[in-house]
């Protein structure tokens, strides 16, 4: 006869097996989309005369409807469900993204790069939800982690993706970097079809579960869904009121200018550094991300396996502080590429501690306007992060004075998190 824990090992390794592979996909496409402009940066800066100002702004300009239309995006998703919603943004922002080899200017370039910003706003933060109607808690920061390791995973993707289509550059007289987003924008097109047959809105759905999986599964979420302390989850006012929320927002604007100042400028930093052909930089970006996709992973393994996510998040975030600390000051080629890996490390491996957190003192309404408000508050630093980079580097003509800002910010962000108060 079989135990409850057999059970339920079984019951999660079948949702695993059907959800976690596809999102991950559909991230990786997602993210890809975001961050390829930093793989196109090395041609269009110069094809299109835009000054690192310029492309710094468009590049952030993204986040700024990214955090706009956040809220909004994840409560329509309660509305009309999770499969129908999120089918329809990747199909959106695919579009989008294919369309950005018409832009000319730099008004033509912000303006795309705004709309991207309102197709994808939803996707992250539900899918944040979404994993709340299927996985229990002790599951939450390998489950995030697997799933966000798609951000570090597109950089080990797309670094040889974007390289191949680069290759194109003269096929039917269209210049290689107009390729490039058409090539990463049509696979989330395709995706997004797919996810209107694939997705399942809850466990009570799920035909793909046998009736005591479905029965467990549902029990056991509603189960921890009323242990939830009603101090977090009253109502959807009562978040905005939520001191722990406030400063898990401000750790998670840190991190963001971060991680986005190293996915949008990455190749530009590596060749201003190295001195070597665009092409073969864009392969070099690719060992930062693989440094921090096995990091990101092992985090959220010993994160789960102690509960400990304070001190995962603090001691990721303090690598990262050292990682851009030393890129700021290296100038070895090999050893900047070390310290950028660090850096990548540090900054992707405290997510999946750091969404561990806010999921699991949140419910309903609240849950899905107070996660969108966490990730709205790293759209924002999202958007500072490119911006700061290319202000600072048109400044002083250099990314070193860059690399150290970000590396104190980091540092404010590791204060902040060390004093909450969780395990």
């Amino acid at each position: 006869m079989e135990t409850g824990n057999e059970q339920s090992a079984r019951t999660l390794a079948r949702v695993s097996r059907r959800l976690i592979p596809f999102l991950f996909v559909l991230y990786m496409f997602a993210y890809l989309d975001r961050v390829n402009v930093g793989y196109a940066a090395l041609f269009i800066r110069s094809e299109l005369g835009f000054s690192d100002t310029v492309y710094g702004t468009g590049a952030g300009l993204f986040f700024v409807s990214y955090a706009l239309f956040e809220v909004p995006s994840n409560l329509i998703l309660l509305r009309v469900g999770p499969r129908r919603w999120i089918g329809i943004l990747m199909v959106a922002w695919g579009i989008i993204s294919a369309s950005m080899p018409l832009a000319h200017t730099p008004a033509e370039f912000y303006l795309l790069r705004f709309l991207l910003g309102v197709a994808e706003a939803g996707f992250f933060p539900g899918i944040v939800l979404y994993f709340t109607f299927w996985f229990p808690k002790q599951l939450k920061a390998r489950t995030l982690a697997r799933f966000m390791a798609a951000t570090a995973v597109a950089g080990v993707v797309g670094a040889p993706l974007s390289n191949l289509l680069l290759r194109l550059n003269g096929v039917a007289g269209v210049a290689g970097w107009k390729w490039l987003f058409v090539g990463e924008g049509v696979p989330s097109i395709l995706l997004g079809l797919l996810a209107f047959l694939l997705l399942t809105d809850d466990p009570a759905r799920a035909r793909w579960l046998r009736e005591d999986e479905r029965q467990w599964l549902t029990q056991t979420l509603a189960a921890e869904q009323a242990q939830v302390s009603e101090t977090h989850s009253v109502d959807f006012r009562a978040v905005w009121r939520n001191r722990v929320m406030w400063r898990l927002s401000a750790i998670y604007f840190l991190l963001s200018v971060s991680f986005y100042s190293l996915s949008l400028w990455m190749p530009v930093v590596l060749k201003q550094i190295s001195g070597a052909s665009a092409r073969r930089v864009i392969l070099l970006t690719s060992i930062p991300w693989l440094a921090a996709t096995l990091v990101m992973l092992a985090v959220a393994h010993f994160s789960d396996k102690s509960q400990k996510r304070r001190l995962f998040l603090v001691g990721s975030v303090i690598g990262a502080v050292a990682g851009f600390g030393l890129s700021a000051w290296l100038s070895n080629p090999w050893l900047a590429i070390a310290a950028l890996s660090l850096a990548a490390s540090g900054s992707w491996g405290g997510l999946g501690p750091f969404w561990s957190l806010p999921s699991t003192m949140l419910r309903g309404t609240a849950a899905a306007g107070g996660i969108a408000i966490i990730n709205s508050a790293g759209a924002l630093g999202g958007f500072c992060g490119p911006i700061l980079m290319g202000l600072v580097s048109d400044a002083t003509h250099s990314f070193h004075a860059a690399l150290g800002t970000v590396a104190v910010l980091l540092l404010i962000a590791a204060g902040l998190a060390w004093r909450l108060r969780v395990a």
